[in-house]
This record gives C-alpha cells, structure tokens and sequence, in this order.
C-alpha cells in the first residue's frame, strides 16, 4: 500500500480529484491530505469527488504548515462537513505527533468517537517517549506513519510490531535545489527502492513519501529563471528515479513558453523508448504546441499524477 503525503494545495488537489476519477474504486493508493488553507473551499471539493470516486485518503485534523503555523489557527472544516462525519469508514481520520499536543490528541480522538486512526511522525519516533506509545496503543488507532531515516533500530522495530498496527514508512525521497537551474547537473537521481522492497525486506505494511514535491511546504513565488519538470520512471526492477527536465534558456524569467517547450522537448527524446503514463503523454502532446504551455501549477499536477500513475503501473 502507498500512501503519498500531499499538501491540500491547488494543484495536488486537482491531481488527486482526476486520479480518483480516472483510477475509481483502485485499493493501493491512499492519499495522505495536510490542509494548508484556512478557506477549505477547494479541499471540500476535492474530499467530496475523492470520496465520490471511492479513493479513500488520510486527512489530518491538526495541521501544522501554511495558515495552520499560527497556534490560534485550528482545522475545523472537517467536522461541519456532513459526509465525513457521517461516513467515517471512506477516509482515515489523521494526527501530526508532538509531544506538546499528545494530550489534544487523545481528547479529539473521544470527543468525535474516531475509529481507524493514523498517527504519523515526521521525524523518527522517541522510543522513550511514553505519551507517544499511549496514543499508539489506543485501541482506536490503526495506523503509524514513521520517518524511520536512514535505519530502523531492532528494538523500535519489534516496539512497533508489538502494537498490532499498520506500520508504514515515510521518506524525504525527493532534493530540491536552491535554484531550478542546479537541477541540471544532476539531471538522473535514484528516488526510491520502497515499492519493490518495503513488504518482504522491511516487514512493513506500506510506503509513504512526498511524491516528487519537496517536504518541506512552499508557498508560491515568482517566475522561474529556470523551468523544471519532475517526472519520476521504473528505472530497473528495482529502483524508482527521477528526471530533471531543465529547460536551457535560464538567464533572465522572461518568455516562460519558450523555456516550457525546451524542457518539455527533453521529455519527449528521454520517453521515446520507454513506457509512459498518461500524465507523461499530456506533456508530449502539449511539447510542440505553440499555445502548449499549462502553467506551472498544471505542470506540478502532471508531476504528481504521473507519480501516482506510475506507483498503480507497479
């Protein structure tokens, strides 16, 4: 099982709300959704296609990125929306771990009756940690989503088996750069090992990362001096890379169409023998249009997309 964590922004919303409904009823991917925006106008729309769609997802209740940052901002969209308290089966309610808000927790866990609960640590669980393992020991909790690095120690692995829970792994596996420019001299990186090796080697019950996103949460900013397009492939039998496509004319942020049909070109030579996706193809399809040019949130959608398509493929 894959459980891609995704900011609910414009675009990851919009990849999602398509994939749900070109992809309806599949049962491996299970999208993790952190709202950044106090306006949830988008995010409703995107929960009631997605749960339309039957694509079950993963919405966390406390979110800590965005409009969210400032402590006197709280997510309470979720529970005046009718069909997510009342169909509590078709979505995965989620917490973001601290151990300063382990007690709000435990209370909005009883206060709403949630069931199938998702526990997710961005950084490595303090196996010490005792008000960590009470919330994961709540019978209502069924799923932990641990940032584990590099390693996993012997005794955090048998602690976490020892709950009964669903245990999945999330990585950084995507590096972003300073400049879009810098993408080009690493055009070919190793992305992830984790679909073909995290049941039988790792034991674990699913994978999680953030697609071929950046962790960290950006708003948005200017025009790029650099246009790049991320495209993850199955490079062997055994390993996930991603492709830089990084368009050549990067000296000033002017005539982003040209810069567009540059990298967009690369696209269709590197894709020439190999299999594609449908998000690919659309990028093809666009490569020679004059008027091809989506908008760098349409190609951020196609990215992801081709992300999730491409997870289905495996």
């Amino acid at each position: 099982m894959y459980y891609p964590y995704l900011r609910a922004k414009q675009y990851e919303l919009k990849a999602l709300r398509e994939f749900s409904a070109e992809h309806s009823e599949q049962k491996i991917i299970t999208p993790i959704l952190e709202p950044v925006k106090q306006q949830p106008n988008a995010l409703i729309l995107a929960i009631d296609e997605m749960m339309h769609n039957r694509l079950k997802f993963a919405l966390i209740l406390n979110p800590k990125d965005g409009d969210f940052k400032h402590p006197t901002v709280h997510f309470d969209a979720w529970y005046q929306h009718d069909k997510l308290m009342t169909n509590k089966e078709d979505w995965i309610p989620a917490f973001l771990y601290s151990k300063s808000n382990a007690h709000e927790i435990s209370s909005m866990i009883d206060k709403y009756e949630l069931e199938h609960v998702m526990i997710i640590f961005r950084t490595c669980i303090d196996i010490d940690d005792e008000d960590a393992w009470e919330i994961l020991n709540n019978e209502s909790v069924e799923y932990i989503v641990n940032s584990f690095g590099s390693t996993i120690s012997r005794r955090l692995r048998s602690q976490l088996k020892e709950t009964g829970k669903q245990i999945i792994r999330l990585d950084d596996c995507f590096k972003p750069r300073v400049r879009n420019a810098d993408y080009a001299y690493n055009e070919d990186e190793l992305f992830s090992e984790e679909p073909f090796f995290y049941a039988d080697e790792g034991k674990l019950d699913g994978y999680s990362d953030y697609t071929t996103l950046p962790s960290e949460y950006i708003e948005g900013g200017m025009l790029p001096y650099a246009l790049v397009i991320h495209l993850s492939y199955k490079k062997n039998e055994e390993q996930l890379y991603v492709h830089h496509f990084v368009s050549d004319s990067n000296e000033t942020n002017s005539d982003i169409r040209g810069k567009f049909r540059e990298a967009a070109r690369k696209v269709v030579l590197f894709y020439k023998e190999k299999d594609k996706t449908a998000a690919v193809c659309e990028i093809i399809a666009k490569a020679e249009n004059p008027d091809g040019y989506p908008g760098l949130g349409y190609l951020k959608k196609l990215s992801v997309k081709n992300h999730l398509e491409l997870i289905l493929s495996l």
